[in-house]
């Protein structure tokens, strides 16, 4: 079975049903759709979103158009496409045809720089790109730099001379299914790693991978036909993408929003009638914070149905559940682990019954095995730290043209993770760090995570990140970065005093107060803290060294 098969079993049985909702809340009502003839809603009230849906039957259509139009300029099977588009509507129809097409999906990150576009084009051999009007800029500066790039499509209206109007060319394309056969072994996609320890890696999937993430979400989650998925986080990400895979399966409604404000959260699982919603921690804290405040007052909401809010991408602060569950206490909560290696979340699993383990990211998930290694790969005692690494049908074929890092990384089938962690006596796994997240100061393991989780329960603290700065005499020293919540003060004394309830070796050596940077998925982009605080500590340490 390959993935298509889901999107043109839905078009067959729920043909007329919605299966894609794209809600605009800071778009004007009468803003030009950019691609096809959308029913436009708008939803009661003032200030009511732009909205734009699309059935499963257009859904399939639409893909076929895609695929078709790229066999019309001879692409051939494994040929890849990249797709640099912001959260819309067009998204999933381009990336299934794709794939319809034989040809291999690379979605690109949409925060990418143009020097960090090019590279990955480039590494991942792109023939053709995709990409809409907020990559203009960025795309002018390098068009002329990328000639392994031949076909441009714009997808917008008044596209840059370098490219064509390929939603317009779309519309001369048959809206059958393209007459290329699948294997579930067959490439189907490349996605980037999180580049937060450096250049992004390319990550080969194939179509067994990318169908077991969809068993996978539904087995988790138990979507069925009357839930309704709320997508906020970008699909170019694995963790996204395959959360949606769970309404494919069910062939159920999924909401795509663009925005993250609070409010807009709330209104669109309100007006969408939401009952599953995913969110990274970032935005958790700012829905309670804004509640908290006042800003946002439940009683004008309606979210009965809401059932179930699951938490991923990072490490997910103990405190943070707890404080949700006081304010939603009808809601189940669920956490998944996983890596774009590992086909995205789900490799571990909490599961809703388990919320009394809140801290642990679970158990091993549907069809996946895990194990918890030392530096020689064998197994440590329960309760001992240890790299976690996990098997199962959705790791990675490979990180593509790097067989050294792809043979570090999978060995014997199992796919080293390169987190830290620990298994508790029932068999939950808790996360620890990062491998090469840990501060090693004095020749003791100092992991961050459990630091941030710490500070993180102060009620003046909105985010932290822990990280290790040189140091002449210890090696390294922890430093936290702590961001305070708005309307708040702390000086370093208070937050030292409030240390003192850690381990002594655990008492951050170092505080700054500086806003916290997250990347689209949530996860704390340590790099850029390390380059602004660790550079001029560097020289003076080896100066005195």
């Amino acid at each position: 079975m390959i993935i298509t098969d889901f999107l043109e079993k839905n078009a067959r049985l729920y043909g007329q049903e919605t299966a894609l909702v794209e809600i605009n809340p800071s778009e004007e009502r009468d803003k030009a759709v950019t691609w096809w003839d959308f029913n436009l809603i708008e939803s009661a009230g003032q200030d009511a979103p732009y909205r734009r849906e699309i059935s499963w039957k257009d859904f399939d259509r639409r893909a076929n158009r895609f695929a078709n139009l790229l066999l019309s300029r001879g692409l051939k099977k494994g040929t890849k496409v990249a797709v640099l588009l912001m959260n819309c509507i067009e998204w999933l129809p381009i990336y299934f045809g794709i794939l319809k097409a034989g040809c291999i999906a690379v979605p690109m990150n949409f925060r990418y720089a143009s020097d960090e576009i090019k590279y990955c084009l480039e590494l991942a051999d792109v023939s053709v790109l995709v990409f809409g009007p907020e990559f203009v800029s960025r795309m002018d500066a390098i068009a002329n730099e990328i000639p392994g790039v031949k076909t441009m499509f714009y997808v917008g209206k008044d596209g840059p001379a370098y490219t064509e109007d390929g939603m317009a060319l779309m519309g001369f394309c048959s809206s059958s299914a393209p007459p290329v056969a699948l294997d579930e072994t067959d490439d189907a996609a490349i996605y980037f790693s999180s580049g937060t320890t450096g250049f992004p890696k390319a990550i080969l999937h194939n179509h067994k991978s990318l169908v077991h993430a969809c068993l996978v979400e539904q087995n988790h989650h138990s979507q069925s036909r009357e839930d309704v998925f709320l997508c906020i986080p970008p699909l170019y990400h694995t963790g996204a993408k395959m959360h949606w895979f769970g309404s494919l399966l069910s062939g159920s409604r999924a909401v795509l929003l663009r925005g993250v404000k609070p409010e807009w959260i709330l209104r669109a699982v309100t007006e969408e009638r939401c009952t599953i919603v995913w969110l990274l921690v970032p935005w958790a804290q700012d829905l309670l914070d804004a509640i908290d405040d006042g800003r946002v007052d439940l009683s004008k909401f309606r979210l009965d149905q809401w059932r179930l809010m699951h938490v991923g991408a990072q490490p997910v602060p103990p405190s943070l559940i707890r404080r949700w569950m006081k304010v939603f206490p009808g809601h189940q909560y669920d956490t998944n682990y996983g890596l774009s290696e590992s086909i995205g979340p789900g490799c571990v699993h909490l599961g809703v019954e388990n919320v009394r383990k809140v801290g642990a990211i679970g158990k091993p998930g549907f069809g996946w095995q895990t194990r918890i290694v030392d530096e020689k790969g064998a197994d440590v005692a329960p309760g001992e730290v240890g790299e976690l690494i996990v098997k199962g049908d959705g790791v990675m074929t490979c990180y593509y043209k790097n067989p050294a890092a792809t043979a570090e990384t999978i060995k014997d089938g199992w796919l080293f993770t390169g987190d830290m962690a620990r298994e508790d006596e029932e068999g939950f796994i808790y996360l620890v760090d990062r491998k090469k997240d840990v501060v090693i100061s004095g020749g003791e393991n100092i992991y961050p995570v459990q630091i941030e989780d710490f500070l993180r329960t102060n009620d003046k603290i909105k985010d932290v990140a822990v990280i290790g700065l040189p140091d002449a005499r210890l090696g390294e020293i922890t430093a936290a970065i702590i961001e305070i919540k708005e309307g708040e003060s702390a000086t370093e004394a208070q937050i030292n005093e409030f240390c003192l309830a850690l381990p002594r070796y655990k008492r951050p050596k170092k505080i700054f107060f500086d806003k916290v940077p997250r990347n689209p998925t949530g996860k704390i982009e340590k790099p850029v803290l390390r380059e602004k605080y660790c550079k001029g500590r560097l020289v003076e340490v080896q100066t005195r060294g």
